[in-house]
């Protein structure tokens, strides 16, 4: 094995080493090229191939002008599950948290009837709060809850607690549905998730029915650069 090949395996474990450590956590900017260079007394082209096969991996990002950063590691969502934001977060070894921005609970109109399926008149409860990740804004939630079927739902305040798992631990749903669409981000989603006008987002609605009705209808607004969908599929019966 040549010296160059050598010193490259030697900086590439070494920089991945810091990061999947935490040592140089998200956001990070590495040393230039040419001070790693320096350091490790090769030529810039060894690093030069180490950078690219860093952001090949996803592990880094070139920023023109600013130099190499340590991405944002991206979540996966299991598109046929019902998974806990917290968890989903504490999965990427990201300090996890929580703020309810606004929770009303008042008369469903036309457009609570729509997207909970639910015959008018009704009652609701409003939810919007914001998960964040790492003490950056990680997902925007809106939920609408069905009173009729979980009238507990009318007195919980929601100021500690997020909704998803109150909510998994009070009714067993029966059915979910699943809906996934890329959006730009407006006003609302550019001043919470601390976006760009435009800039794009994954949204993943889910609405989930029990024995008794409509439960809940909720869309969880997502950054569409750190985050990504995946799902499981098996070969359906000949």
């Amino acid at each position: 094995m040549s010296q160059d090949s050598t010193l490259h395996r030697k900086i590439l474990s070494d920089i991945e080493g810091r990061i999947v450590s935490g040592e140089w956590p998200p956001g990070f900017r590495l040393p230039f090229e040419v001070d790693l260079a320096r350091q490790y007394g090769c030529s810039r082209m060894t690093v030069n191939k180490v950078m690219t096969q860093l952001v090949q991996t996803g592990l880094i990002e070139r920023r023109k002008r600013s130099g190499s950063f340590v991405t944002q590691p991206k979540a996966q969502s299991a598109v046929l599950e019902i998974h806990d934001i917290r968890e989903e977060v504490q999965s990427l070894n990201l300090a996890y948290g929580y703020a309810l921005v606004s929770r009303v609970r008042r008369e469903a109109d036309v457009d609570d009837g729509r997207r909970l399926r639910l015959p008018l008149p009704a009652r609701v409860v409003d939810i919007a709060c914001l998960h964040s990740a790492g003490g950056q804004p990680f997902c925007l939630e809106e939920r609408l809850i069905n009173l009729g079927t979980v009238p507990q739902a009318g007195q919980f305040e929601f100021e500690t607690l997020a909704p998803g798992p109150w909510l998994l631990a009070q009714v067993p749903w029966t059915a979910a549905e699943h809906r996934i669409q890329a959006v730009s981000a407006g006003k609302k989603e550019a001043k919470f998730l601390k976006l760009a006008l435009q800039q794009a987002c994954l949204v993943i609605e889910r609405q989930t029915w029990s024995s008794a009705g409509p439960v809940t209808n909720v869309r969880l607004t997502y950054p569409g650069n750190r985050h990504m969908v995946t799902a499981q599929f098996k070969p359906g019966g000949g």
